[in-house]
């Protein structure tokens, strides 16, 4: 019997978890909505990755005791992974944090809220411009928006700035660099409709699995779909592949730049669809996002040098195999779609590589159409919706604005009504920055004096935490605040900590990698006296207000997050017994939704949202009233801002044309590469079953039985000449620090000779004390792909 898309991703995940939980299914996957029990079912995004899966939730006294996928949500139509099935389980840990701690006499002492809030506003009070607030693309849109006000609104210094600087900036500034605009223009269904799926450095098969059976589905039906896997060590997703194509690290960009090459050399270049639609960019010095203009002339001259001869032999990947893929978008007849994710942008060149795909399918005219496109994917549920599109980034302002510009300063302190020149025109300091001025005395330079941490776990994930985190252990004059759902790395060095609620123990708006933003209800409270974030901040931001700051008054004086009832009266949300008399999520939603439209990311009413399973925005009204999303932009007939007979339209253009830009960058080596100390290159990532640090799967029991530890993936070959067998402990090295794991050989990934693959999820094995902390020059975004290391037995 055939196994369809359903039956294939259905049984593989409940597979996985039965099979970890010794043959018997968890009671969150033994239930399905057509159950006989009391078991009342509502919707939510999964609280996983950037796919945004939908599913029902199945409520049972007062606790969560179901999930089965929601088969009205266009997303996934039904199916999940091995995480989503068990999603509901992350509520339910032994160790949740349900009270607050405030560290006295080196220990985590639980106290009362209004001692938490207390200590949290006088640390702002004592110095304001040095209190920061480090967040996440796990904030839902009100949260987000709301940390956004308090810093930029209220306090004026711009020190906000997410984890998603280091998963996903890259991708923002290629899309900015490119048409002026941030996020992709296609959609899901491109994996229905593409003749050929490109994956630029990104393990699908585990890491969007439910995006990746759409195409798989297609193949098993007998459909024609090519699926070409492009990365420096085989994965799952290869097994699957019809074609796997081995780079040495680092060398995308020559790949991409010898493909443009073939494509002019060879004279199978798009001119119609270049000459109408496409300018040439090239980099300035010093390094600016938007570059200057070039000639087609200086663009072809330009790429003279990546020769087939001088890419493969840098690269890796034969002249054959180059001039193939160089035919794929040669062939205007072919829809092909692009993928990538943190392989290309945690690179010191994010934004050039991200541009550079982007500019081969400009080039060759693969745009616009279903199916034919560049598409971007993200690893958090509202890395797009809160980072990107709210802003909560140290340069951004809601809406795609910066704080650099003054025009868009004051329409920001008009929307608020702040007096004028409230927002500081100076960006704040972004991630890398923050943690180093955080992790160094005030006299040294480290003027972060306090760091609030919402939804993120930093002492794990971020890089060189010997550098950018563990310093904080000997700083007596630094504070660290952290709300969050479990004791994690971060709470270890952690002065107070301020126990959150989490998914469906609280209201919440998404945004997912398509551009569909999701909304859900609360379903159950949270434990103890956990609770949610959007409070927490408004709280903070009350006893400011009534310590007589002014920053949390407007230009009339009323407090910055007045809200008020159906009659007019402003209810005291900061009291934690009356927040929930008003829906704060629908109030802070309605208020930023004023600021989306600049740019064209028009959202709908908060009520639209409800009665949806998410919409793409733009979504625009009709003259009858009805709101309608946006599958596909900038072409005609799809996007209701692309003006008639224009054909395509990139209508914020950086060079003000209605023009994508086609971007030249010169291949650059990396920082730092294996030699005689270090030799092999060292990658890390992501598994199946674990998701980033594992603070919430990893209280999961199938996921945590399945995937129970971090491993060194090492070649055959490599791990022969060393005297070390499958299963030894090692120490991985770098110049910066080490850890030790056990080696894993012939695995799930192969990785070729001279390198080793390490997942990040362990917390009792840092790999992220190994790992490099240089950046992209114009992204800021960590390279976690590629550094050099040792790996040795103990004691050697």
């Amino acid at each position: 019997m055939q196994l369809d898309r359903r039956s294939f991703v259905k049984s593989a995940a409940m597979a996985a978890a039965v099979s970890a939980a010794g043959g018997k299914p968890g009671a969150l996957s033994a239930l399905t909505a057509s159950s006989p029990r009391d078991v009342t079912w509502d919707k939510a995004p999964c609280r996983f990755c950037g796919t945004g899966c939908h599913v029902q939730v199945g409520v049972e006294d007062g606790k969560v005791v179901a999930i089965t996928g929601d088969e009205r949500a266009d997303v996934n139509k039904g199916l999940l992974c091995v995480k989503g099935y068990n999603v509901g389980g992350i509520l339910y840990g032994p160790d949740r944090l349900t009270t607050p701690l405030l560290r006295k006499n080196g220990r985590l002492q639980p106290i009362s809220w209004d001692e938490a809030l207390d200590v949290v506003a006088e640390r702002i009070l004592a110095d304001p411009e040095g209190f920061a607030i480090y967040g996440s693309g796990q904030w839902t849109i009100p949260e987000g928006y709301a940390c956004q006000k308090l810093i930029k609104g209220g306090l004026s210094n711009n020190n906000i700035d997410p984890n998603a600087r280091l998963c996903m900036a890259s991708a923002v500034t290629g899309f900015l660099a490119t048409y002026g605009v941030d996020e992709p223009a296609s959609c899901y269904e491109d994996f229905d409709d593409c003749d050929v799926l490109i994956l630029w450095g990104n393990n699908m098969a585990e890491m969007h699995p439910v995006l990746f059976s759409r195409v798989l589905d297609r193949k098993h039906r007998g459909a024609s779909v090519r699926i070409i896997d492009i990365g420096t060590r085989r994965t799952r997703t290869s097994d699957f592949a019809d074609r796997y194509l081995e780079f040495e690290p680092h060398t995308d960009q020559l790949l991409l730049n010898g493909i443009a090459h073939l494509l002019l050399a060879d004279d199978a270049w798009n001119k119609d669809f270049v000459e109408k639609h496409c300018a040439f960019r090239k980099n300035t010095e010093p390094l600016s996002l938007f570059g200057e203009p070039m000639s087609f002339d200086e663009y072809r001259a330009a790429l003279a040098e990546y020769t087939p001869e001088r890419v493969a032999a840098q690269s890796g990947v034969s002249i054959d195999d180059l001039r193939m893929l160089a035919g794929l978008f040669a062939d205007p007849e072919l829809r092909i779609t692009s993928t990538w994710c943190m392989g290309v942008n945690q690179h010191t060149r994010g934004t050039a590589v991200n541009t550079q795909i982007h500019a081969v399918h400009l080039l060759s005219g693969h745009f616009g159409r279903p199916g034919d496109g560049p598409t971007s994917l993200t690893g958090q549920p509202s890395a797009c919706g809160t980072v990107r599109e709210v802003g909560t980034l140290a340069h951004a302002l809601p809406g795609g604005r910066l704080v650099a510009k003054d025009a868009h300063r004051a329409d920001v302190e008009k929307l608020w009504n702040l007096p004028a020149g409230r927002i500081n025109k100076v960006p704040g300091t972004h991630t890398v920055a923050m943690w180093d001025q955080f992790c160094r005395p005030k006299k040294d330079g480290g003027d972060v004096s306090t760091i609030w941490v919402q939804v993120t776990n930093p002492g794990q994930s971020l890089p060189n935490t010997n550098r950018l985190f563990f310093p904080k252990d000997d700083l007596d004059e630094k504070f660290l605040i952290v709300s969050d759902v479990y004791p994690t790395v971060t709470t270890e060095l952690a002065d107070l900590v301020l126990p959150s609620a989490m998914w469906v123990e609280k209201n919440g708006i998404f945004g997912n990698s398509e551009r569909r933003t999701q909304q859900w209800f609360k379903q159950v409270e949270p434990p103890g006296d956990a609770r949610d974030d959007v409070w927490q901040v408004i709280a903070v931001a009350r006893r400011l207000y009534d310590a007589g700051f002014d920053g949390m008054r407007d230009k009339d004086g009323d407090f910055l997050f007045t809200i008020r009832d159906g009659d007019g009266r402003e209810v005291p949300v900061w009291e934690w017994e009356r927040y929930y008399d008003v829906n704060v999520d629908r109030e802070l939603f309605e208020e930023y939704r004023a600021f989306t439209r600049m740019k064209h990311k028009d959202l709908a009413p908060y009520d639209e949202y409800v009665a949806a399973r998410g919409l793409r925005w733009p979504v625009v009204q009709d003259a009858e009233g009805s709101w309608h999303e946006t599958q596909w932009r900038f072409a005609e007939g799809l996007d209701p801002y692309v003006a008639e007979g224009a054909g395509f339209q990139f209508y914020h253009s950086t060079s003000k044309d209605d023009r994508a830009q086609i971007w030249f960058h010169p291949y650059t080596p990396p920082p730092e590469s294996p030699d005689d100390e270090f030799p092999l290159w060292l990658s890390t990532g992501r598994v199946l079953e674990q998701w980033h640090t594992a603070t919430m799967t990893g209280r999961v029991p199938q996921l945590q039985q399945a995937m129970p530890s971090a491993y060194l993936e090492m070649n055959r070959a490599d791990a022969a000449e060393r005297g070390i067998q499958n299963g030894d402990r090692v120490i991985v090295r770098s110049r910066r620090g080490e850890t030790e794991l056990p080696v894993w050989i012939d695995g799930r990934g192969e990785p070729p000779r001279g390198s080793v693959f390490v997942p990040f999820f362990d917390e009792t094995q840092l790999i992220n004390r190994v790992t490099l902390d240089a950046t992209c020059p114009i992204s800021k975004q960590p390279d976690y792909k590629k550094c050099a290391v040792q790996v040795t037995k103990p004691g050697v």
